[in-house]
């Protein structure tokens, strides 16, 4: 019995199984949100999220080094700046513009670098999934 409950909180702390990780877009609602989780948990690496026809899409790292000062933002042969900060310990936050050169490389390939410093976090969108990042940006776009 004790065996049965030592494996069961080990596999509760262990990570979820990188097959465990998608890209879903929730468009139902505002804010509409593209977040990189595991469904059905609070499994979250990064999310973009937006009040539909502002064009200013937030996204939010979880989890590495948190991020905090003016970044650099690249996606292609673009880039940009931006205020990042910090939110609840390891969370970093920023602002983008969807109609920016940099987004709009961004969704070309679905890479986007943000790096303050020596510190760089890259987010990563598969070829898959990249339907969901421009439905993204036509939601959010003004």
């Amino acid at each position: 019995m004790i065996a049965l409950f030592l494996i069961a909180a080990l596999a509760a702390q262990s990570p979820p199984p990188e097959s465990a990780w998608t890209w879903t877009l929730y468009s139902d609602a505002e804010p509409v949100v593209l977040a990189h989780e595991v469904p059905d948990t609070a499994n979250l690496r990064t999310t973009l999220e937006c009040d539909p026809g502002t064009s200013v899409a937030r996204l939010t790292l979880y989890g590495g080094a948190a991020l905090t000062g003016m970044a650099r933002v690249t996606a292609g042969e673009s880039a940009a700046v931006a205020e990042a900060a910090t939110a609840r310990g390891t969370t970093t936050r920023l602002a983008l513009r969807t109609d920016h050169p940099v987004f709009a490389a961004f969704t070309v390939d679905g890479r986007l670098s943000i790096s303050v410093g020596d510190e760089r976090r890259p987010v990563e969108i598969p070829g898959a999934h990249l339907a969901k990042l421009r439905r993204f940006a036509e939601l959010c776009s003004g």
